[in-house]
């Protein structure tokens, strides 16, 4: 609660971002009950019409209400990309943390693993796993999650290189306690601000990612609506319709902008390092 009371007197800017963040987390968990049509049912006597007082978004090509679609699909948005950016932070700060009272070769060879997976093209790797795993919204999360798990573990492995050499630490290890234990008693308090900071920026990066799978018709089926999925069906009437995308569009961007805003705010109460922040940011909008 004092975190959340120092993010509110951070600013106004700040305000509103958690403002957008909670109407986010609303929309997530009662999206589809909120949806004024059923985001399913097709009218093709009303197809791309334009915003309306009935429709404020206006209709796809089947005639089916777009802001009912963008209510009823953003559970899948939102849900997959949290999942992803927790599976990343489990996959990758725990491991991070660890490398850096392993072994020297335990350290290298976790370092080559972390870059080998930042090599991986993204797209190609999303889809390798939908054709192994089957393309469904958890294999697409999944895939998500272990790609920006690289910038978790980097995270985590520097913070804990400041913090492992202090005489606390090396007395900790001295008189007997294992790496897990002093992780667990002294490093991780210093080392969860920046997590939590890297947390929310992942976020944003994570759904992102679940929108260009979707966008490519992994994870989600149609007439299933996904942000992503709405986005590419909308983009083969833009003749007909120029502002078909804009209620998926502005989902995601405004969505996007208040969770990166709320972690820069994050970064300036909880103290994260700027610096290892914004270098994850990078890695996840690239993903």
């Amino acid at each position: 609660m004092n975190t959340l009371r120092l993010l509110w007197s951070a600013g106004w800017m700040v305000r509103i971002a958690l403002l957008v963040i909670l109407g986010v987390v609303v929309i997530a968990v009662a999206g589809p009950a909120m949806a004024p049509f059923d985001p399913l049912v097709q009218d093709t006597a009303n197809a791309l019409q334009n915003s309306s007082l009935a429709h404020p978004f206006g209709t796809d090509y089947l005639g089916r209400d777009v802001l009912s679609r963008v209510l009823a699909g953003a559970p899948a948005s939102l849900l997959s990309a949290l999942g992803a950016a927790v599976i990343g932070l489990v996959v990758g700060a725990v491991p991070g943390a660890l490398s850096a009272f392993a072994p020297k070769i335990g350290e290298w060879l976790s370092l080559r693993l972390v870059d080998a997976l930042l090599s991986l093209p993204f797209i190609l790797f999303a889809i390798v796993f939908a054709a192994l795993l089957g393309n469904g919204l958890f294999q697409a999360t999944l895939a998500i999650g272990i790609l920006i798990a690289p910038g978790f573990f980097r995270i985590a492995r520097a913070a804990t290189l400041r913090v492992r050499d202090s005489q606390y630490v090396e007395a900790a290890l001295f008189l007997g306690g294992s790496a897990w234990w002093v992780l667990r008693r002294h490093v991780w308090r210093q080392v969860a601000p920046n997590l939590v900071v890297a947390s929310v920026s992942a976020l944003g990066g994570a759904l992102l990612a679940v929108a260009s799978l979707t966008f490519l018709g992994i994870g989600v089926q149609p007439p299933a609506p996904t942000w992503g999925g709405m986005l590419a069906s909308d983009l083969g009437y833009l003749s007909q319709r120029p502002l078909g995308p804009l209620g998926p569009a502005l989902a995601i961007i405004i969505t996007v902008a208040a969770l990166n805003l709320l972690a820069d705010a994050a970064r300036d109460v909880l103290g994260g390092d700027a610096v290892l922040v914004r270098a994850n940011r990078k890695e996840s909008a690239h993903v």
